[in-house]
């Protein structure tokens, strides 16, 4: 069921070109084949979606005689993928019937136009019933329609490798109570463990909302502050916290207690870290997330038998130890329709297999996933299934959304671009918020609050 090498690389070639007019690699107008736009690892020897959609196609082919799936994976770094479905999107010539959308992208989709509401299909269907409140609300617009349906979310924390811990002299059973726990852990790796990376922070633009949320936002939600004032519904600029913020990554990257510059802003940075730095011993401490685990399971892309006796999880702490004592940040990606698409009845029929009881429990466990399904959450075959996913899932307790906004992507690249200019020594964190500040002034039209 994979798409032929000269599909995809035809695909990319236009996307890259920029030259969609006239071009007919979107659906070929055949109402008996749902197109399946979503993203491949730039790794080619991670598969985990790849083989689960191809497990789920074949499975609606089977149930649905005569009719056809015909993927389509897009191989590129994370902004990149954002950035060629929405060209995708805008023509009928090159929409997909059914796109895998990240969940902070939904709201700037819809306002584009580019996306069909679910709510007549979503009002016939009872497992929606089934899904929490929170997931719900991922697809949900400002106009009150749903345009996604998620297909499980995540949590984020520090996971350390033990051995390395040991060697350095600290616990295994480390769980650091402030952000000056994890540096003076940092510290003292680099002193007794020279020849490994101490720390890792995703940074910059190349990774996009790795650093925005998965770094950033990870430390300005264990402070007093957040990005969007939920009461004045304005962005906040001028905060301690953000500064703070900035601090922190600037004291791991001038101490070099993380990796070099070169590596941390490299677009394949997350992928090293799951498949190469953590499995061979070359990172003590990352701060990353509930997923990154499905790489080294049996079925995953870096096998690594040794994983869950090596590596140790805990809770990314608040600033100073203020409650709650820990933080989190959540998102997920979600299915979705394509309004210029030309076969929705179809692309939704493929939506509900994907996202039956069963195939939920089945993407969460391969995906290492948390559950947005209720009855899947319960389900001692998913609790079961792989170690750490009782750790990450009890996170959500203290977990944080992004603003759900259609500006949130420009306020998001203007978090990574402060954090890169701090990470490359070209700014000072005070800079780096300043320069921030201006750029959200002007996405926002000075539509702010002042801290």
């Amino acid at each position: 069921m994979r798409p032929t090498a000269p599909l995809t690389l035809a695909l990319s070639a236009v996307l890259t070109a920029g030259a969609l007019t006239g071009c007919s690699i979107g659906p070929d107008d055949d109402p008996n084949t749902v197109e399946i736009a979503f993203p491949k690892d730039i790794d080619n020897n991670v598969t985990v979606r790849d083989d689960y959609l191809e497990f789920v196609a074949k499975q609606f082919e089977e149930e649905n005689p005569g009719k056809k799936v015909k993927l389509v994976p897009i191989q590129a770094p994370q902004n990149d993928y954002y950035t060629k479905i929405q060209v995708m999107m805008r023509s009928p010539n090159t929409a997909p019937d059914l796109v895998y959308e990240d969940t902070f992208l939904l709201q700037s989709d819809i306002e584009s136009d580019y996306l069909q509401p679910l709510d007549e299909y979503l009002g016939k269907w009872d497992d929606w019933d089934r899904f929490e409140d929170n997931a719900k609300r991922a697809g949900l617009a400002e106009d009150g329609k749903t345009y996604g349906v998620p297909d499980g979310t995540d949590t984020r924390g520090l996971w350390f490798n033990k051995k390395i811990f040991k060697k350095a002299g600290l616990p295994t059973d480390w769980t650091p109570k402030t952000w000056d726990d994890v540096l003076d852990a940092a510290r003292t790796i680099k002193k007794k463990v020279p020849d490994v990376t101490p720390f890792n922070i995703f940074t910059g633009k190349a990774v996009g909302e790795a650093a925005a949320m998965q770094g950033f936002e990870m430390l300005l939600y264990g402070t007093q502050d957040q990005l969007y004032d939920e009461k004045a519904k304005k962005w906040v600029v001028g905060s301690k916290g953000f500064r703070d913020s900035l601090e922190f990554v600037d004291t791991v990257f001038s101490e070099k207690l993380g990796p070099d510059v070169s590596d941390a802003l490299s677009p394949d940075m997350q992928t090293q870290v799951m498949t190469d730095h953590l499995p061979q011993e070359k990172l003590a401490i990352a701060l990353d997330g509930s997923w990154i685990n499905q790489q080294w399971i049996k079925t995953g892309g870096s096998p690594w038998p040794e994983w869950n006796d090596t590596m140790g999880v805990a809770p990314m702490p608040t600033q100073d130890g203020g409650e709650p004592g820990s933080t989190s940040m959540s998102g997920g990606w979600a299915w979705s329709i394509p309004r210029k698409s030309g076969n929705h009845d179809l692309s939704w029929k493929m939506i509900e297999t994907l996202q039956r009881r069963e195939n939920a429990r089945e993407w969460c466990v391969r995906g290492s996933q948390i559950a947005v399904r209720e009855d899947v959450a319960a389900d001692p075959a998913y609790l079961n299934a792989i170690p750490r996913t009782k750790f990450f899932t009890d996170l959500v307790d203290v977990t944080h959304y992004r603003p759900a906004l259609p500006v949130y992507p420009r306020v998001s690249e203007a978090i990574t671009v402060a954090m890169e200019k701090v990470t490359t020594g070209d700014a000072s964190p005070e800079q780096g918020a300043r320069s921030y500040d201006e750029q959200v002034r002007s996405i926002t039209e000075g539509e702010v609050v002042e801290r």
